[in-house]
């Protein structure tokens, strides 16, 4: 007998031990071949097979040996690496390989608080010592998993608990969704507020602008920045420059620092200074740019650093390279790669292609939108952020 560290008010009874097999029992119910077939999925338990994004070939003509699930049941799949069991909210029918069970007194219990003991980090540990097979592969023993003890509460509790994480569960999804939805905006917006195919006007455009775009060399925007770090900086001070993030703080953003013995000889960087590293990345070859909005520090001598000058936002600047096709379309003539896929250009080579930018206004007008859609992204990953970490919490705390 037991509790955990956090109940409801109200719940003071222990929890009460009991083995796998008096709660669940396995069901094979077949004959079913008109029911939708299902997928077992990680995150989502099972879904509706043309929903799982997957193209699975297998002859229709064996449906009829396929097992019936309801909602309510779990379906244990091979993927006990990962959990294995896949809770279903959805009738259907799946792969004769895999083993339906349900609770055998639903009265009793809940099926959702289950679904959170089965997806739990304790619970996929304890799977390690009735599995077989491969390690990428592995198989759950039924037989075994009936053997184990478990420790549960009354039906009430379980409710209580089932509510309070599925309202949980339900929030970071639409979180989720929110931040999907913002972050496809801003690539839709990226496309949109900038000329494309050779012109020079947008399909859209912010309030109180028109006229074309002017084409110039980004040479006429920016200019080297030289500066070196000297005796005046630590190892840090050292900033890196991620695809995702922008500039940012190398051991805050990477866990350590990555510097050479000496630094005296990387490059300073100021607030409003224009950054380009010219290490590939899979979705930007030729490197990336970016806009230093807050961090200020010192880069390797392989990134080129660069001042604004007075017709240039630079926030800007990032904002037009973060389309990663323009991005390319604009480095790929200028770079020349060497051995081991090292990128050959020089900080003023960077500068020779051309650009369409608008007026400075506008420019700062295009800056301040992204920032403010950026800054309601970070805001909602924050909270999600703080909710799972809560869930989590809570997981540790309120299951024994």
């Amino acid at each position: 007998m037991s509790k955990p560290k956090i109940r409801f008010k109200g719940f003071e009874d222990e929890w009460t031990p009991d083995y796998a097999s008096n709660i669940f029992s396995s069901i094979c119910d077949k004959g079913h071949p008109d029911l939708p077939v299902l997928s077992a999925t990680q995150d989502r338990g099972m879904i509706i097979r043309d929903e799982s994004e997957k193209i699975v070939l297998h002859n229709k003509a064996n449906e009829i040996g396929y097992k019936r699930v309801v909602p309510g049941q779990f379906v244990i799949h091979l993927r006990s690496f990962q959990g294995g069991f896949a809770h279903s909210d959805v009738e259907g029918i799946t792969s004769p390989a895999y083993t339906v069970m349900g609770l055998k007194n639903p009265e009793l219990h809940s099926d959702y608080f289950w679904k959170i003991v089965f997806s739990s980090k304790e619970f996929i540990n304890r799977l390690k010592a009735v599995t077989y097979g491969i390690r990428d592969g592995r198989s759950i023993s039924y037989d075994d998993f009936l053997e184990l003890s478990f420790s549960s509460p009354s039906s009430t509790e379980q409710y209580a608990i089932a509510k309070f994480f599925k309202k949980t569960s339900d929030y970071i999804s639409i979180l989720q969704d929110k931040i999907a939805s913002l972050k496809s905006l801003k690539i839709c917006y990226l496309n949109r507020l900038f000329p494309i195919g050779g012109g020079y006007e947008p399909p859209i455009r912010l309030a109180g602008f028109s006229g074309e775009w002017k084409r110039v060399k980004l040479a006429d925007l920016l200019t080297i920045r030289e500066d070196t770090a000297g005796e005046n900086f630590s190892k840090e001070d050292v900033l890196s420059v991620s695809g995702e993030c922008g500039v940012v703080n190398q051991i805050e953003f990477q866990g350590r620092s990555f510097a050479g013995a000496s630094i005296s000889n990387y490059r300073v960087v100021n607030t409003g200074n224009v950054v380009y590293t010219k290490s590939p990345l899979k979705a930007s070859p030729y490197g990336i740019i970016k806009t230093a909005k807050e961090q200020e520090g010192i880069v390797s001598p392989l990134y080129a650093v660069y001042n604004p000058n007075d017709t240039c936002d630079a926030d800007f600047i990032q904002t037009y390279f973060e389309n990663k096709d323009r991005l390319n379309d604009y480095l790929r003539p200028l770079v020349n790669k060497g051995a081991k896929n090292t990128l050959l250009i020089s900080d003023d080579g960077a500068l020779q292609g051309e650009v369409v930018v608008p007026s400075k206004e506008e420019q700062q007008a295009i800056s301040n939108f992204f920032n403010e859609l950026d800054k309601t992204i970070r805001l909602h990953e924050e909270e999600l952020e703080k909710l799972k970490a809560l869930k989590e919490s809570c997981l540790q705390g309120m299951f024994v």
